[in-house]
């Protein structure tokens, strides 16, 4: 299996195609969120105190989708405000935003926490 990485936090990999399923259920046990073919690696590590990676992982599924905050307000009816604040690490993403968001981006609601 060929492993290729870069610093913005995304993991390339190549390997037989039989076990991509296998593959990718192991990474998103690890935390991996799987976007386009692309699985990115939270970059603050648990502890540091830093704003958890749920942040980073909700403002590049958006974007992935082609959602502006506006529309995914509309989908989720969570305020734009208030997903701009997640997105900076302003404000928590509990558990119910988490699953609304899941809903909503079409993934599972655990990548957000």
């Amino acid at each position: 299996m060929k492993l290729n990485g870069n610093s913005n936090g995304e993991v390339h990999f190549s390997g037989p195609p039989e076990h991509r399923e296998q593959a990718v259920h192991v990474l998103q046990s690890l935390g991996f969120v799987e976007m386009a073919g692309v699985l990115p690696w939270p970059e603050t590590p648990p502890g540091s105190g830093e704003a958890p990676p749920g942040r980073r992982i909700l403002a590049a599924l958006r974007r992935r989708r082609g959602l502006t905050q506006a529309a995914l307000s509309g989908r989720t009816g969570i305020p734009q405000r208030h997903l701009s604040e997640m997105e900076h690490g302003r404000r928590p993403i509990g558990k119910k935003l988490a699953r609304a968001l899941g809903r909503a981006l079409e993934t599972d609601y655990r990548v957000f926490l």
